[in-house]
């Protein structure tokens, strides 16, 4: 039988001085409705959109489990400005397995990306962000993931522990279901102290500060017959401009 740590959740009152002190932060749903004033009920209203994710052509491990949708932001003062789609860049100095690529993901929907709940969320954790960093404009990425069993294994950080190129980076867990496995693992990115968990409740999120941490997600089996999945958002925040702009 393999343990499941529980997520270490900090009170939304001390997320800045978690960041401060180990890097990274873990928040609880209500913790996250509360910081960015949303109604978790309102982000589960976006769930459905994870069901038309179109398949990521890009794998070069050779596998078919990962589907994904990309979209690109502009925040500065408040405002959240879609930008222009664009390839997602990233050096091989942060992504080995798909460094140098310019990869071209499907969009994000418009009704999903123009959603209320949608800006709420990026604008209230981009004024988080804001506290700890001094930038303006934020260049943020967003990433819905679907890994699946297709492959009786499946994959949500196939380039294995990773520094994304960014400031900061949010994973969002969405949803899981009739899968074993996806075990987040945290690492002080000079030294030896790390820290492993399960993110298990929908909305719950993890706050990375990209320069100090590094972080993976252990691969999913299915729990049973019918296979599952596992679905997450992930949002970057960078200073200066996106991925390749450089």
């Amino acid at each position: 039988m393999v343990a499941i740590f529980s997520a270490p959740f900090t009170p939304a009152d001390a997320l800045l001085p978690a960041m401060r002190g180990h890097g990274y932060a873990v928040l609880a749903p209500d913790a996250v409705a509360a910081l960015c004033d949303v109604a978790v009920a309102d982000l589960d209203a976006l769930k459905p959109s994870w069901e038309a994710l179109p398949p990521d052509r890009y794998l070069l491990d050779g596998g078919s489990y990962r589907r994904r949708r990309h979209a690109c932001f502009v925040v500065d003062d408040g405002r959240l400005e879609r930008a222009p789609h664009r390839a997602h860049w990233q050096s091989k100095d942060y992504n080995a397995l798909h460094g140098g690529l310019r990869r071209w993901f499907e969009p994000v929907d418009d009704a999903v990306a123009g959603s209320a709940a949608w800006s709420r969320l990026l604008l209230g954790l981009s004024a988080q962000v804001s506290r700890l960093q001094d930038a303006r404009p934020w260049h943020v990425e967003a990433h819905q993931f679907r890994i699946d069993t297709s492959d009786g294994i499946g994959r949500p950080t196939p380039e294995g522990a990773h520094r994304d190129g960014v400031d900061f980076v949010a994973v969002l867990l969405v949803d899981r279901s009739g899968i074993r496995g996806a075990e987040t693992r945290v690492f002080d990115a000079n030294g030896p102290d790390g820290q492993r968990f399960t993110l298990e409740q929908p909305w719950s999120l993890l706050l990375l500060d990209d320069a100090r941490v590094i972080h993976e997600s252990t691969p999913i089996q299915p729990a049973g017959e019918d296979g599952g999945h596992r679905d997450t958002l992930v949002l970057t925040w960078r200073a200066g401009g996106f991925q390749g702009d450089d």
